[in-house]
């Protein structure tokens, strides 16, 4: 069985470009999107197929860091890696303080996402 990764980032070609990526590494069977933090929740409280979630912090309506707080409550969703996508390393003690498993800046090499992948799942 193949892995679902949800992408959660709020440019449409950050997305595109992320899913090109995902769909050739044959580990991963299913990518879906959300435009945002608020969009993402809504997802993981109705699919429990969610593997991995790659997350971008910079965020219109709820944020990355607002989006792993919420999450994060949940006990349920502890064994779910975040991986946050970011420009920004002045970030990265923030998102590991609110429950980030790993940090990958943008822009994403193919290289560093099969190796987030193999890692943590």
């Amino acid at each position: 069985m193949g892995l679902t990764v949800l992408i959660v980032d709020d440019d449409m070609i950050n997305r595109m470009l992320l899913k090109a990526l995902l769909k050739k590494n044959p580990k991963v069977s299913t990518v879906i999107e959300a435009e945002n933090g608020s969009d993402a929740l809504e997802k993981t409280r109705s699919r429990s197929d969610i593997n991995l979630i790659l997350l971008d912090v910079m965020m219109p309506i709820l944020n990355g860091i607002e989006f792993l707080k919420i999450f994060r409550a949940d006990m349920a969703n502890s064994h779910i890696p975040v991986i946050v996508l970011t420009t920004d390393d002045t970030r990265k003690t923030e998102v590991f303080d609110n429950g980030a498993n790993d940090f990958l800046r943008k822009p994403i090499l193919e290289k560093d996402l099969v190796r987030i992948i193999d890692q943590w799942t």
